[in-house]
């Protein structure tokens, strides 16, 4: 099995959080893999930039999730582990920048994006992201 260390962002703006839509038809955040000697903030700010046109700022990490699936082209199994940072931005302007990869994208208020993300784990990185970012919020003001 492939084994790709990966980072992503859980955006928010205001009370709403930032979702794409890839070509699968899957509602996901915001990742992509770590290369050599990158930083995992690093790649995590840079996927916000290019997949969503997003100037994103890290308030927290957010924790982990591990996923599993067959890659076609690779003919093998790969398993992407994913580090994951609370961000916010400041509008909820976005531009999809692969749109090869991502039909839609938005940002959703907290209840649309429950329903809208695939992944189980997703939404619970979200309920847990949502609540910190809340948390932080409300002690910088």
């Amino acid at each position: 099995m492939l084994i790709r260390n990966c980072a992503g962002g859980v955006v928010f703006s205001g009370d709403k959080v930032f979702l794409l839509q890839n070509e699968k038809g899957e509602w996901v955040f915001p990742k992509g893999v770590i290369r050599n000697g990158e930083l995992q903030s690093e790649v995590a700010l840079r996927r916000v930039k290019e997949e969503g046109g997003i100037n994103a700022t890290i308030i927290s990490s957010a924790g982990r999730t591990n996923y599993e699936f067959f890659s076609v082209t690779r003919q093998q199994p790969v398993c992407n582990r994913i580090t994951w940072f609370i961000m916010m931005t400041q509008s909820e302007g976005f531009t999809i920048g692969e749109p090869e990869k991502y039909a839609k994208a938005g940002f959703f208020t907290i209840e649309e994006a429950m329903e809208k993300i695939t992944y189980s784990q997703d939404r619970s990185l979200l309920h847990i992201s949502y609540l910190k970012y809340k948390e932080l919020v409300s002690m910088a003001s």
